[in-house]
């Protein structure tokens, strides 16, 4: 059904850890930034479901520019994209039965250079997915939050829970993503409470894989683009920071019980076993090819490159390890190696 090999053999894992996926036979589901590495992954999940097992799903994909969703999506019947921007107001006329609200800038430069369009994507687009989910009465609504809501962990503080906060500065721009965010979470939260729509959260750590852009500008990507053409792995910084890794189809294969499964309503998704540093990345990347890539230090302490400003503070997902039974089955290595076989297909 799926071209590539490596995102086919992810949406049949995606669906045979979630039961078969049997509850979205039949209905309609809206993916937001569908031609982004998340929303697509979404996309292609929902085609398999059709392609292999006849779930008879309707799928529709709203994205900004429709000749970045690949000709084997629009072109079959099921498929009924929406081209426009999610800051503007969504008119569809059939029913809605689930709606995953993707969009939303990863890229640290735009968030560096557009502060506005990035808050803007997160506050107007989500009130409007959710204006659209009250009026069409929809099963369940499913919001992308991140890791950046928390903030800089605050003193003692390793791990961030569902119910724990660090410190954001407000007046910061690059921190419109992440004041965006929140603002975002609280109007799923006021939807939930006055409209009675079933909201969903889930705040993600790095995620990575098939579909990510090597020109995004995030670490993971400028080390990713170093393998592909074969250069030196380059750090611009020291490397001390501490984050977790999640490979793309095991935080779909969560995302997917959270929507479907989860009695509350907000998740963390981190995979603490791939706890590493920047530097450590950087090692395991440099491994994947035969020939090993050496590591190579450029510092420029007044560059800001627009990454978040948190260099500690990570993601405990205790909460739908116990209440859904998630577990993530890529290791930081294993997931950038098929993120590699994916992208030497492509560059």
């Amino acid at each position: 059904m799926i071209v590539n090999k490596i995102i086919d053999q992810d949406a049949k894992q995606i669906i045979q850890d979630n039961g078969g996926l049997r509850e979205l036979y039949g209905k309609s589901i809206m993916i937001t930034g569908a031609s982004g590495m998340i929303g697509s992954y979404f996309v292609y999940t929902l085609m398999k479901l059709n392609e292999d097992y006849g779930a008879n799903i309707k799928i529709i994909p709203l994205v900004r520019n429709l000749n970045k969703l690949p000709e084997e999506i629009v072109h079959k019947d099921y498929v009924s994209p929406i081209v426009q921007d999610v800051t503007e107001k969504i008119r569809y006329d059939d029913e809605i039965n689930y709606i995953i609200h993707a969009a939303s800038p990863a890229s640290p430069k735009i968030m560096k250079e557009k502060p506005v369009e990035t808050n803007f994507a997160n506050t107007m687009g989500t009130a409007n997915t959710l204006t659209l989910a009250k009026d069409k009465n929809v099963e369940g609504y499913l919001f992308i939050s991140s890791r950046e809501i928390y903030g800089q962990p605050l003193d003692n503080q390793e791990y961030f829970k569902e119910d724990s906060f660090g410190f954001i500065d407000q007046l910061v721009p690059r921190n419109a993503y992440a004041e965006g965010k929140k603002a975002a979470e609280n109007m799923c939260v006021g939807f939930n409470k006055e409209y009675g729509v079933n909201t969903k959260i889930v705040r993600l750590a790095h995620t990575y894989g098939p579909g990510m852009s090597i020109y995004d500008g995030r670490v993971q990507a400028d080390f990713l683009k170093n393998l592909v053409n074969n250069e030196a792995i380059l750090l611009k910084s020291d490397g001390s920071s501490i984050r977790t890794y999640t490979y793309i189809s095991d935080a779909i294969n969560a995302m997917f019980k959270i929507i479907l499964k989860s009695a509350d309503m907000v998740y963390n998704v981190s995979d603490e076993r791939n706890e590493v540093s920047i530097r450590e990345l950087a090692e395991i990347i440099s491994k994947i090819p035969q020939k090993q890539l050496e590591l190579v230090f450029d510092i420029d302490e007044n560059d800001d490159k627009g990454y978040a400003p948190f260099k500690f503070g990570l993601l405990s997902s205790d909460k739908i390890r116990n209440e859904l039974g998630w577990e993530a089955k890529y290791s930081v290595k294993e997931g950038f190696k098929r993120t590699y076989e994916f992208l030497k297909l492509i560059y």
